[in-house]
Order: structure tokens, then sequence, then C-alpha cells
């Protein structure tokens, strides 16, 4: 099987990030926004084969636009896009692969939570811990939570991808592969990222053509897009510069303000245990909603779904979440508002069970490792 289509296979099979921009239920649709995973395993071509944009008139036309609504140089902004060139690999990565694989959360469970992640979580919470703590405290998002999306997304940094962003982002802008279904609208949103981008490092005085990341254009160790970045980036280490790639301090912060922003309910458990009443039981009323809560305890448990423990005090809605095991049975979780927070980081509720698990896991064997140095 050649890179590019097991890339593509591995794309349909591990969802990924979507940025919270387009914010709307969308279960586990696959919405290419090349955060982390299969899309960092994917690497940059060696050759720019591909045009440069300053021959394309559209492009530039576009630079002067930005330019104009952005209080841009319209010569900087036509120099740098200029010099975005078209690949053709990124063009081919977001076409839909065929649905061949049923999706299967132990599988997937197993690519995230393995030895590697968890001891690399480990060093990364002993070695920020003081931040991790401050910043728990103030924007109330659990460290486990915070740790547990750096590690899904690129291993705490050992995978942060090797495409130019500035040529990822033009080429979905300008080149977006008409053959996929929603090709004129996910065009519109890498228009908007590439601005969002350029204005960025105009702002900052830095250079765009030097930061590299997924195939998409997300950036840092939690892969953030562009306008994930001027919205939620945090400078928390005070350097005046939000830095994602270099500062566990920065990343850490702007994680937690990123779930903050989309309703993360401080002291919210993730989900619940749930099971089902056979005779009351109307899995299809349950699963309509997909992943947007939207039952309360009494009328969760009036189409058949068993509750117990602290999930019958919960006091905000519910969704049920099927996490389908190929063959064999699904696994079944009650979700809250803060499981569907997650999920504003990536559509997917495998994705958002992946980082719940992986963080859980992490402060587990920390705690057993501090427990062991100071008996």
């Amino acid at each position: 099987m050649s890179l590019l289509r097991l890339a593509c296979t591995l794309f349909l099979l591990l969802p990924l990030a979507v940025p919270a921009q387009v914010p709307q239920p969308g279960g586990d649709e696959l919405v290419a926004a090349g955060k982390g995973r299969a899309a960092q395993r994917v690497k940059a071509p060696p050759q720019r084969s591909g045009p440069a944009y300053a021959e394309r008139e559209e492009a530039m036309r576009f630079a002067d636009e930005l330019a104009e609504r952005r209080n841009i140089d319209p010569a900087w902004a036509r120099r740098m896009l200029g010099q975005a060139q078209n690949l053709a690999v990124v063009s081919r990565l977001m076409q839909p692969a065929p649905a061949t694989t049923a999706k299967n959360w132990a599988l997937y469970r197993s690519r995230f939570i393995d030895p590697v992640r968890i001891r690399a979580g480990v060093r990364f919470w002993e070695e920020h811990r003081r931040t991790l703590d401050a910043v728990e405290t103030q924007y109330g998002v659990p460290a486990e939570i915070i740790v547990g999306i750096v590690g899904v997304e690129t291993i705490y940094g050992q995978q942060m991808g090797d495409f130019r962003i500035l040529d990822a982002l033009a080429t979905l802008a300008f080149d977006f592969p008409d053959s996929h279904p929603r090709a004129a609208e996910r065009a519109q949103y890498f228009r908007g990222e590439l601005e969002q981008f350029l204005a960025f490092h105009y702002t900052e005085k830095t250079s765009p053509l030097t930061p590299r990341g997924s195939y998409a254009g997300a950036w840092g160790m939690p892969q953030f897009m562009p306008s994930s970045l001027a919205r939620w980036g945090v400078d928390y280490d005070g350097d005046k510069k939000v830095d994602l790639a270099a500062s566990p301090d920065d990343v850490i912060a702007s994680v937690a303000n990123y779930f903050k922003g989309y309703g993360w309910i401080t002291g919210m458990p993730t989900h619940y245990p749930v099971s089902f009443d056979p005779e009351k039981l109307d899995l299809d009323a349950l699963l309509a909603p997909d992943i947007l809560p939207t039952f309360s305890v009494a009328s969760f448990q009036a189409k058949g779904a068993v509750l117990e423990g602290p999930a019958l005090e919960h006091k905000g809605p519910l969704a049920l979440i099927e996490l389908q095991n190929g063959g064999d049975a699904p696994t079944y979780v009650a979700g809250t508002e803060n499981f569907y927070a997650i999920t504003r980081y990536n559509w997917s509720s495998y994705y958002a069970m992946a980082v719940i698990e992986l963080g859980r896991e992490v402060r587990q064997a920390y705690t057993r490792q501090q427990s062991a140095s100071n008996p």
C-alpha cells in the first residue's frame, strides 16, 4: 500500500481535529483540518513540484483584498503569498477515502493509549506540574484533559508536522479538490485560515515562510489552526508572543482557554456509565441527537437508559455516546456538556474518549510514580 493511500485510510479511520470556528453537532463526520495523528505521519514531499502562487491571478487578488481588510502592506502580502507553492499531495490527502474499514473503538484506543504516550505524558506532567496546577485553578479545566489533548495530538511535541504551513493553507484555499462533497465550503474556510495566518505574522513581524505543521495548516503541540491561535492563544510565559511549538506554558494555557471558551463547566464529569432497560429501550431516539447533550436525566431514563450513583444527581443535559467495536457490541456512555466541549476540538466521539482515557492513564501513572518517589 502506498504511503498516500495508507494516509488516506488512516484519515478516514482516525478523524482529524476540527477547528471549532465552525461548531455544530457533527458526530464522527470528517471535516478535514489536519490536526494531529495521521496528518503528522505524512511527510512533506522533499521537492516542491507545484507552481508558486505568484503566478495565480486569483491568489494575488486575494492578497490585495486581505491587505485592504487587514490594513496590511499590499506589497508584503503579495510577496509572502506569492512564495507559497502548490502541494498536490495536500489536495489529494483532503479527498475522502473509501469507507472500507468499520469503526472500532478498541483499535482506535490502542493507537493512543499506549506505553510510549503514557511515559511521555508522565514526563510532560512532571516537567510542567506547576503550570498545569496553576492553569487548572485559573481556568477550571483539569490537567489530565490538557495532558490528554497534547498527547493525542502530537505525543507532547514529538510529531508536530513538517509541511510548510503557508504552502498547505494556500493549496487548500485555492486548489481544494473539486471531488470533495463540500469543496466550496471547505475552500472558503481555508481562505479564512490563510488570511488569519498572514495577518498574524504581519502583526507579529515574523516570517510566514518558516512555520511547519500538518498538511492542513495546524501548528504546534496542540495543533491549533490560525483562527484558533488568534482567538484562544495565551501568552502564559509572558514573553509577549504566543508560541505553541516551543512554550509548554503557552500550550497548556491555550488549550485550557480553548475549552473554557467552548463552555467547559468546572467540576462536571465528562461522562457516566450507562446500561439499558430492554423493556423501555428506544435506542434510535437516544442516538438521534448524536453527540449533542439533549436529554435530562428523567427523559434519558424514560427512553430506557439506566443511570446509577452520581449520574442520577446530574443537573445538565446528557447524550448517549455510541462507540462501535467492529463486529462486537458497541460501547456506550452518557456524555455530559464537558464531553461535548472536547468534541469542539475534534468532532469525533472516539477522539474525545481517547483524550479522556489517555489523560486518566497518564494521571494514574504520574500519581504512582510520585508515591513511589515519596513513600
